[in-house]
């Protein structure tokens, strides 16, 4: 079985203190629709930086980043609805529920042991989910657009019934539908359950970014499960080497890029970590697909149930009530986050 290969690199059940095994995911993301990925409020660009094109070539151009916290926050929050659905999240210290983004980790559910928190006044859980920056294999310019904005109102037009037309006009920077992000994803120290539950996280969300009632919507698929005793190269060092192997073969990097070359570049990318440093076993295709059916089965509606509390039980010899936090200046603004990312 797929997942026996990386028993040495799974712990056999949660620990307080690390040991030195890490399982890397290598994630390609495509957008599917317009996507917005910004830090900052509504008309501000995309994220981006400028970064050398490739390994070899040095060429530098400015890509579109999707940040860490742009991936990891929906992800969690998609396994966070399934922990609300079978009650298992905790009340914190003041009752309230366990909450993102709050003062109000309850401490003990299967997110916070996992994804980690952060709560003022004392009380801390490393996050065991490392994620970093993706980035998209086109550059900036390829994959941006413009839109304007206007609100029409209800009688079909941008004037009201008394004449007085609409200020609600505006032109915003988004992401094109195709546009694709490479990305690096390590677990340190997961159990098998654990690995089950993040992997069934980031294959079931499908919106991203800002407006994600609206666009945002992006297709997961992990190219490649990585066991060994050190992180994989990094997103960027992935992107660069793709793009090396793509431009080498002569294709032409422009918008809208063919999928199927990108993940056959990236998988021949991807063959040779194997031999890096600290890094001992690569699934094969086979074993690939028998974990993602493995997953898919753990999350199906006749198993989900079991299967999330079967995980939720595991924590219970380290569980303990969320401590009082202290008051003062600068307490209390922590939020239930990736702590220590």
């Amino acid at each position: 079985m797929s997942i026996d290969k990386l028993s040495s690199f799974l712990a056999p059940a949660y620990e307080n203190f690390p040991k030195g095994r890490t399982i890397g995911l290598v994630v390609l993301r495509t957008s599917l629709s317009e996507l917005i990925l910004r830090t900052e409020g509504t008309g501000e660009p995309m994220c981006r930086e400028f970064i050398q094109a490739g390994l070899t070539d040095k060429k530098i151009i400015q890509r579109l980043v999707m940040t860490k916290r742009k991936q990891v926050a929906p992800e969690r929050r998609r396994g966070r609805e399934f922990l609300r659905a079978y009650d298992l999240l905790y009340p914190s210290k003041d009752a309230s529920p366990c909450s993102l983004n709050t003062n109000a980790p309850c401490e003990m559910c299967v997110d916070c042991f996992l994804y980690g928190f952060a709560a003022g006044g004392g009380g801390a859980q490393k996050s065991r989910v490392w994620t970093e920056d993706a980035f998209s294999l086109l550059s900036a310019a390829d994959g941006l657009g413009d839109r304007t904005i206007n609100a029409i109102f209800e009688n079909g037009t941008m004037r009201d019934n008394k004449g007085n037309p609409s200020t609600a006009l505006n032109t915003s920077e988004y992401i094109k539908p195709g546009v694709h992000f490479l990305d690096v994803v390590t677990l340190k120290d997961v159990t098998v359950d654990e690995l089950r539950y993040v992997i069934g996280n980031i294959l079931l969300t499908s919106r991203y970014g800002a407006v994600s009632s609206r666009v945002g919507r992006m297709e997961n698929q992990i190219l490649g499960i990585f066991g060994g005793i050190a992180e994989l190269p990094s997103s960027l060092e992935l992107v660069q080497a793709v793009h090396d192997a793509l431009t080498a073969s002569g294709a032409v990097l422009e918008h809208p890029f063919e999928s199927n070359a990108l993940i056959t570049a990236t998988k021949k990318a991807i063959s040779s970590w194997k031999n890096k440093r600290g890094v001992s076993v690569q699934l094969s295709e086979s074993e690939l697909e028998a974990l993602i059916a493995d997953v898919d089965r753990h999350w199906s509606e006749s198993e989900r149930e079991p299967f999330l509390k079967r995980l939720d039980l595991s924590y219970q010899p380290f569980r303990h009530a969320p401590a009082e936090g202290k008051k003062g200046k600068g307490k209390g603004k922590a939020a239930t986050a990736e702590a220590g990312n």
